[in-house]
């Protein structure tokens, strides 16, 4: 068979817009580890900058490999049996199987390269709890490993056919597969690990605001693919979630800065920048399943169990360095749980508590 022969039949089924949005949103979720290492790299003391945002680019690596070697194939595999709710096969090992043929109106190859991006931050929000304390090989390790044995099962529960998907359980970026894991791995690690040498002793400041304005810029800047390419196509889902996506963290925001001057008479940048990711992380789960005033309320209402988390955690024991949990954790859980009231079928998927359902 003929190479154009070859590629034709190979792209029966597959859209060319589709596939158009679909690569920019990769490359857009891409550009959000990047982000994060800014985000992260400007958070903590200058002489562990460095090292901090290495951890992010080198997930961009480890991650990436484990996704395309293994956790792919164990996420999205097809299985049988009693493991079936409980994670996938291994017929994708080493992208078996994946190949140009459409998964839905995109090629296969491209859907897994999509949901590769999504393990590679995920793995690097982690490394926000633990940095300034930890070796770097051992990190490596850590993020291999949890990526084939926590993140890739997790994803298979939800978007793989799993138990969860089962109990109809809706989460249209990753509030719980990518948010509530990374948090819940967080705040395991930086209790594990105990507190840093100085933590408690002495004011551990951001060395750079502006890396942290950045970094939460280019991570909003991503999070457009990061939700709206959930859409997997170029549709009115996508549209929605892509203004979803401008809506809530610009809510949560304005609230942040309240809070911010009602507590202290003082709005900070690093405030006004943990708003604005607290916002993104609570619209992800219900991005493509709510209306626009729903993601506002969403963004808004998130902003108050994540202040307070962090303040909390201000005055704990716990050192989770740059709060992934109480950001990322605790803004994922409310997410997805708002998205149980603010559902709505005229948007997608079916109606919420608010809207009649309570199931």
């Amino acid at each position: 068979m003929e190479g154009s022969e070859l590629t034709s039949a190979a792209a029966t089924g597959i859209e060319s817009a589709d596939t158009a949005w679909m690569l920019v949103s990769c490359a857009l979720v891409l550009l959000m580890t990047p982000g994060l290492a800014f985000f992260y790299g400007g958070l903590v003391r200058a002489k562990n900058a460095l090292n901090t945002m290495m951890m992010s680019f080198a997930a961009l690596g480890v991650a990436g490999l484990v996704w395309v070697l293994a956790g792919y194939s164990l996420a999205f595999a097809p299985s049988s049996g009693e493991i079936q709710p409980w994670i996938g096969g291994f017929g994708h090992l080493f992208l078996q199987g994946v190949g140009l043929e459409a998964n839905g109106s995109i090629p296969h190859l491209l859907f897994a390269a999509y949901q590769g991006t999504f393990a590679i931050i995920t793995a690097a929000l982690i490394s926000g709890a633990v940095v300034e304390r930890i070796r770097f090989g051992p990190y490596l390790a850590f993020i291999a490993g949890w990526v084939l044995l926590v993140y890739s099962p997790v994803c298979h529960w939800v978007w793989g056919g799993g138990w969860l998907a089962d109990l109809g359980a809706l989460d249209f970026a990753g509030g719980t597969v990518v948010h509530v894991t990374a948090g819940t791995a967080a705040v395991v690690s930086a209790w594990m690990l105990g507190p840093r040498s100085d933590h408690g002793r002495q004011a551990i400041l951001p060395h750079n605001v502006p890396f942290v304005l950045l970094g939460a810029g280019l991570l909003w800047f991503g999070w457009l693919g990061f939700n709206g390419g959930s859409a997997l196509a170029a549709n009115e889902s996508a549209v929605l979630a892509f203004v979803n996506t401008l809506l809530a963290p610009a809510a949560a925001l304005v609230v942040w800065m309240v809070l911010d001057a009602v507590r202290d008479s003082i709005v900070t940048a690093v405030g006004g920048a943990t708003g604005i990711i607290v916002g993104l992380v609570a619209i992800t789960p219900a991005a493509g399943f709510v209306g626009p005033m729903s993601a506002i309320a969403i963004g808004a209402i998130a902003a108050f169990p994540c202040y307070y988390a962090i303040l909390l955690r201000s005055r704990s024991s716990l050192d989770d360095s740059l709060d992934v949990g109480a950001a990322h954790g605790m803004g994922g859980l409310t997410g997805a749980l708002l998205t149980g009231l603010f559902a709505q079928a005229v948007w997608g998927g079916q109606d919420g508590l608010l809207f009649g359902n309570p199931r």
